[in-house]
C-alpha cells in the first residue's frame, strides 16, 4: 500500500504544533514565577530591546550563556562648577567604613553635602568594624585622582586644619542618597550653628533605583558616585593580576570567568539554607549556586571566583560541579597573600573582591544588598551587563535571560540616570 506524502507532511505539522504549543504552556508558566530576589524578577525578555547590551534572548537559548560586553556608556552628567555655590568657612569631615560597597555611597554623599553647604571636604578616612581599624585614604584609594576629580566642583583639603578639634565635632546622620530639601532643613542649621561638621551615613534601605524626580544635585551625585574612586596602584596592581589569572585559567571559554558573590560568614547570618522553600529569598548557597548555574547551561569547564577568602567543605559540592571554582586564597599572588589575606582587617578583601566583580564577564550575587547593587552600577557604566539574579529552577530548560537583573532589563538602576 503506497503512502500518501500529503498525510505524511500532515502528521509533521500537527506533531510540531503539539511541541510548540507544549512550550508555550511552559513558557507562561515560568514567566509567571514569583519574585525571588528582592527587587528581582524573573524578566521575559522577549519584548526588551535590549540585544544590543549584550545580554543572552530567547531566541538564543540553544548557546551557551556568555555574551560579549555591551558599549561602555558615556557620562551623561556635565561637571557642576564652583561658582554656582556661595562659599562658607567650615568643613564637612567624614569617614568610610563597612567597605567599599558602602564607600562609593558615603563619597556620593559627603560631596553633595559639602558642595550644597559651600563647605570644605576633608579627604577622608578608612574604618573596619573593630575598634582602632583605621587607615589613612591613600592605602586604597588614588588620593591625587580623587582631589583632582572634584576640582572646581568643591573645594578639598587632605588634611583638617591643626586648630580643629574632632572631638567635639557635631555629628550628623546622613540618609543615604540625600535630597537638598533635607539638607537644608536637618544639616544647614547644624552647620551654620557649628561651623563644622562630622557626616554619618547612613542606610535606612537599599535603594539603587533611578527616580523620575530631577535634582540639580544629581550631576554632582553622579560625579561623585562613579568618577572619583580609583584604586591606589599596589591595589589596583593586585586586582588586575587575579582578573588575568581567572582568564588565564578560562582558556576554553575564550578567557571568559563567572564571578559570585558568596560569603559563607554572611549566609550564615542570614540563616540562608539548601533546603529553603522559601519562595523570596536574599541569599543562596553554594550547592544552590551551583546547581542554578549548571541548569543555565554553563560547562563543567567554566571558571568561577567567589568572594569567599579560604576553602570550606561546605563549597564542595560546588568545586564537584565546577572543578573550576576559587577563591581569593588560590588566586591572589604569593607575595600579597600576607597583606590582603593574613592582615588584622578584612578591608583589603573586600575591595579586590569589589573590584574583580565589577570586571567578570558575568556576575552572580548569592547574597543580595549594597554590594550587589554597586557592582551592578559599576558594571552597567564599563558595559558588562551580564547580571545574573539566582532563583530556584525546576529544571534545565531556563534560559541566562529569564535571570537578568531587573536593573538592567528594566534600566532602573541609578547608573541609567548618569550614563547614556
Amino acid at each position: 500500500m503506497g503512502v500518501d506524502l500529503r498525510q505524511v507532511v500532515a502528521g509533521i505539522l500537527t506533531l510540531t504544533m503539539f511541541v510548540m504549543l507544549g512550550n508555550m504552556i511552559k513558557r507562561d508558566h515560568f514567566d509567571s514565577a514569583q519574585e525571588a530576589f528582592p527587587g528581582d524578577r524573573r524578566v521575559n525578555l522577549d519584548n526588551a530591546k535590549i540585544a544590543k547590551q549584550g545580554i543572552v534572548t530567547f531566541s538564543e537559548k540553544n548557546v551557551v550563556p556568555w555574551k560579549d560586553d555591551g558599549q561602555e556608556l558615556k557620562a551623561c552628567w556635565s561637571k557642576p562648577v564652583l561658582d554656582d555655590v556661595e562659599q562658607t568657612n567650615g568643613f564637612v569631615i567624614f569617614s568610610l567604613t563597612n567597605g567599599p560597597e558602602y564607600h562609593v555611597s558615603q563619597i556620593a554623599d559627603a560631596v553633595v553635602v559639602a558642595r550644597s553647604l559651600g563647605a570644605t571636604l576633608v579627604v577622608p578616612d578608612i574604618r573596619g568594624n573593630k575598634p582602632g581599624d583605621q587607615r589613612s585614604f591613600e592605602e586604597i584609594y588614588d588620593v591625587e585622582k580623587f582631589v583632582r576629580s572634584l576640582d572646581g566642583v568643591v573645594r578639598v583639603t587632605k588634611e583638617p586644619p591643626a586648630k580643629l578639634s574632632t572631638r567635639n565635632l557635631a555629628v550628623v546622620k546622613v540618609p543615604n542618597r540625600v535630597t537638598e530639601d533635607y539638607i537644608a532643613e536637618h544639616i544647614e542649621p547644624i552647620y551654620r550653628n557649628k561651623g563644622t561638621i562630622k557626616l554619618a551615613t547612613y542606610f535606612p534601605s537599599v535603594n539603587m533605583k533611578k527616580t523620575d524626580k530631577e535634582s540639580s544635585s544629581d550631576s554632582v551625585a553622579c560625579l561623585a558616585m562613579f568618577g572619583t574612586l580609583e584604586l591606589q596602584p599596589e591595589i589596583q596592581e593586585v586586582v588586575d593580576s587575579m582578573v588575568e589569572r581567572l582568564r588565564t585559567l578560562s582558556r576554553k571559554s575564550d578567557g571568559q570567568f563567572v564571578a559570585v558573590d558568596l560569603r559563607l560568614e554572611l549566609l550564615e547570618h542570614k540563616g540562608c539554607r539548601a533546603d529553603s522553600e522559601s519562595a523570596t529569598k536574599s541569599c543562596y548557597s553554594a550547592d544552590e549556586i551551583g546547581s542554578f548555574l549548571k541548569k543555565l547551561g554553563f560547562s563543567k569547564d567554566t571558571t568561577i571566583y567567589l568572594t569567599e577568602s579560604k576553602w570550606d567543605s561546605s563549597l564542595d559540592y560546588l568545586k564537584d560541579v565546577f572543578p573550576k571554582t576559587y577563591t581569593k586564597d588560590g588566586i591572589i599572588p604569593a607575595d600579597k597573600k600576607a597583606k590582603i589575606l593574613d592582615s588584622d582587617t578584612s578591608e583589603f578583601e573586600k575591595v579586590v573582591d569589589f573590584y574583580v566583580c565589577s570586571q567578570s564577564d558575568v556576575f552572580v550575587p548569592a547574597i543580595s544588598g549594597l554590594f550587589y547593587s554597586n557592582v551592578a552600577g559599576k558594571r552597567i557604566a564599563s558595559g558588562k551587563t551580564q547580571i545574573i539574579v539566582p532563583a530556584d529552577i525546576p529544571d534545565s530548560s531556563a534560559s541566562a535571560a529569564d535571570f537578568i537583573t531587573h536593573y538592567v532589563a528594566k534600566n532602573n538602576h541609578l547608573a541609567y540616570s548618569c550614563y547614556c
